[in-house]
């Protein structure tokens, strides 16, 4: 019995803190940098937006706006030029990093509107001075665009530095014609330790899910064949659904690096499988080939135009946890249409023959049509 009424004492007594507002259980969501999901539509943009919004600060009125959370008032004040609301809100524990969804810090708000002061307070608070933006910017780089020299000056002489100024060949000239796809680099976090892999597949992490990167090579930038190559394969990967196709996930095409980011498959591809497993039971290999005629019937059934792959083999084919199959690498070669449904490679030399894959009149560089996938399916068969 006085175990019970100490139980129930306790609970009274932590209800009625959480009511008086006087103590707080829970981390406050504005220690995670990361966890604010709200764009600061305040004030100058970053100087890299796309879209150049310039909305004067003076219109949302002299006080706070209702409903803000502490983020986004932290970005508010900075905007203001209210140096005792910042610091106050510095020191009731708000991150002087913390971001919006552009990946904006205060300090970028600071340069952006030119207050020295508040400028010089987060400083001396450890703000990151070289944190990006989602457009790459940082708060040099917004104080230079925007022509406040002293924060300029300042931030210099503490080393910041200022991001060239690159557009990719996809940039568009309007935040509005970004396409569906986009994905918001900050939200990739690709680990140094691996390195970019040019051209080819490594794994990351998009908001906390594992992903397959594609970084197109910076020296891909200056040449035409390479970046229409990266439009042909993005294209073809934003339109296939399937469940026996590789899923697209979405891109970055608005930043350097650009990107394609499509699911991952830890278990590898089929032909790494193989060479582990040996020979497999026929009705495991009965399985895999519907799995695979499936998503190659998929590709050829597509419209306007059929999808040809042309390099249908083992190592094009990923294994997912639920033991299915799924056809990756299309889009990879480039063909010149002859008709809807008949192709030639347009760089014969550059294509590897030598794999027993090939079909015969892709190997004689003549003409040919969805039958070359049935003939490099028709091998993967055998070897299956």
């Amino acid at each position: 019995m006085e175990q019970l009424k100490r139980g129930i004492s306790r609970q009274f007594s932590t209800e009625l803190f959480r009511k008086s507002g006087k103590f707080s259980f829970k981390r406050q969501s504005s220690l995670d940098p990361r966890r604010n999901n709200l764009r600061f539509s305040f004030g100058r943009q970053s100087s890299l937006d796309p879209l150049q919004r310039s909305p004067s600060i003076e219109n949302a009125g002299r006080t706070v706006p209702e409903n803000l959370d502490s983020t986004m008032q932290l970005l508010f004040m900075a905007c203001k030029g209210d140096v005792k609301g910042v610091q106050d809100l510095l020191d009731e524990g708000i991150d002087v990093n913390n971001i919006d969804l552009d990946g904006r810090t205060a300090l970028h708000i600071a340069a952006c509107e030119g207050h020295v002061e508040v400028a010089k307070l987060l400083l001396s608070r450890k703000a990151n001075m070289n944190s990006r933006d989602r457009w790459g910017s940082t708060a040099a780089a917004d104080a230079k665009h925007y022509g406040n020299a002293e924060i300029y000056e300042m931030l210099k002489a503490r080393g910041a530095k200022v991001p060239k100024v690159r557009k990719t060949p996809m940039a568009v000239a309007n935040l509005r014609e970004v396409p569906e796809y986009e994905l918001n680099p900050l939200e990739l976090q690709i680990r140094k330790s691996d390195g970019i892999s040019k051209g080819s597949y490594q794994v990351a992490k998009w908001n906390g899910t594992k992903v397959s990167v594609k970084i197109l090579d910076k020296d891909s930038y200056k040449d035409p064949e390479s970046i229409n190559a990266f439009k042909h394969e993005l294209t073809l990967l934003e339109k296939v659904r399937h469940p026996n196709i590789v899923q697209f996930v979405g891109a970055v095409t608005q930043n350097i690096p650009m990107m394609i980011v499509s699911e991952y498959h830890p278990r590898g591809d089929l032909g790494s499988y193989l060479q582990k497993k040996g020979r497999i039971s026929p009705s495991k290999a009965l399985k895999y080939a519907l799995d695979v005629a499936r998503g190659m019937n998929y590709l050829h059934e597509c419209k306007p135009d059929p999808i040809i792959h042309c390099n249908l083999n083992p190592k094009n084919i990923l294994l997912d946890n639920g033991d299915h199959l799924k056809v990756a690498g299309f889009g990879l070669i480039k063909l010149s249409k002859i008709s809807p449904d008949k192709a030639k490679l347009v760089q014969p030399e550059g294509f590897d023959r030598s794999s027993p894959y090939v079909a015969p009149e892709i190997y004689k560089d003549e003409i040919f049509d969805r039958n070359a996938d049935i003939y490099s399916f028709g091998i993967l068969l055998y070897e299956v």
